[in-house]
């Protein structure tokens, strides 16, 4: 107990972040509130804060991270998985491979460290500032690696939200193609909601639906991740290496919770709450990796993760229309 004493003041400063972080994201879902909170705290950095702040900036950056991603489970229902059906399950077979393909070789080729295209890859594969959240402690990316990739997905989410639409209707899309399009190939929620809704309701409803079926995919990513990552350190260190050390834990704390939301019946609204929840506490984490972000440096070295962003974008939008159109022939 006297230890959680030592990190309160340290957690309340990434309360008193979030709280206007997550009111302004709320009215202006296309920018989000994990990228207001991250930004907050790149703002508050250049304040030369209090020792006794840092032990619960990094508890919050780190653990609360973690558990907030078991928050987000009560939002997944398994029955979506079967609903959306195997069309959309072969889409993202490929739309993943092609984006995690691309990351890997335009990231060596940028001479990007290893965690941050890995964590772009991730976050424009899977869904964005969630699944970079998930990634972050799995690999142990530092603060400024996950900053990076906040602010590279934030920004072709927003461009997405505008030019998706657009486009849709000038390639004449069905509802089904676009939502399938938007679904697969838009990273946040918030801009799949804003492009998919904006094309039609029809096409918002399906985009949805395989956005948050896409969002399951966190868990074996984030196993092989690990599993890689801990024989990796092992390798490197000439240590043992042990499946239970290097394993994700909250990640099966993040599927019991699919699995209560999906076939147990909860109080009406508790669901949504502790998903809630647990976006808030993601923003939170947010702002306590903003505060430890040397802003300066981020904007100096910010032109390749933006390129490796782009690049992971591109093809995975056209992956998605490819496989539809020559294999799925939708």
């Amino acid at each position: 107990m006297k230890i959680f004493i030592t990190k309160l003041p340290g957690i309340a400063l990434t309360v008193a972040i979030a709280i206007p972080a997550w009111l302004i994201g709320k009215m202006v879902p296309v920018v989000g509130s994990p990228v207001l909170g991250i930004l907050f705290g790149m703002l508050l950095a250049f304040w030369k804060r209090p020792e006794q702040l840092n032990s619960g900036i990094s508890y919050t950056s780190k653990k609360l991270l973690q558990y907030s991603i078991i928050l987000l489970g009560f939002e997944m229902n398994l029955f979506n998985v079967f609903k959306v059906g195997k069309q959309t399950l072969v889409l993202m077979a490929f739309t993943l491979t092609a984006a995690f393909l691309t990351a890997y070789f335009a990231g060596k080729l940028l001479k990007l460290d290893g965690n941050t295209k890995t964590l772009i890859g991730v976050g424009s594969a899977i869904c964005g500032g969630s699944a970079i959240a998930a990634t972050a402690p799995v690999i142990h990316a530092d603060d400024d690696e996950v900053a990076h990739s906040i602010s590279t997905i934030f920004l072709f989410n927003v461009i997405a939200a505008f030019l998706f639409p657009f486009l849709g209707h000038v390639l004449g899309m069905s509802n089904q193609s676009f939502g399938l399009w938007a679904g697969t190939a838009v990273n946040d929620t918030s801009s799949v909601v804003a492009a998919g809704y904006t094309f039609s309701n029809v096409a918002g409803n399906l985009a949805v639906i395989v956005k948050l079926t896409r969002t399951l995919m966190i868990v074996p990513v984030t196993l092989v991740l690990a599993v890689y990552t801990g024989r990796k350190n092992a390798a490197n260190k000439k240590g043992s290496y042990r499946f239970t050390k290097i394993f994700p834990w909250f990640v099966l704390g993040f599927i019991l919770a699919s699995v209560i939301n999906t076939f147990l019946v909860l109080p009406a609204g508790m669901g949504s709450f502790l998903a809630q929840t647990g976006k808030f506490v993601i923003v939170m984490a947010m702002a306590a990796i903003g505060l430890n972000t040397n802003l300066v440096k981020l904007v100096k070295s910010g032109g390749k993760p933006i390129l490796l962003g782009f690049l992971c974008w591109a093809v995975l939008s056209v992956t998605s229309l490819a496989v539809q159109h020559f294999i799925l022939a939708v």
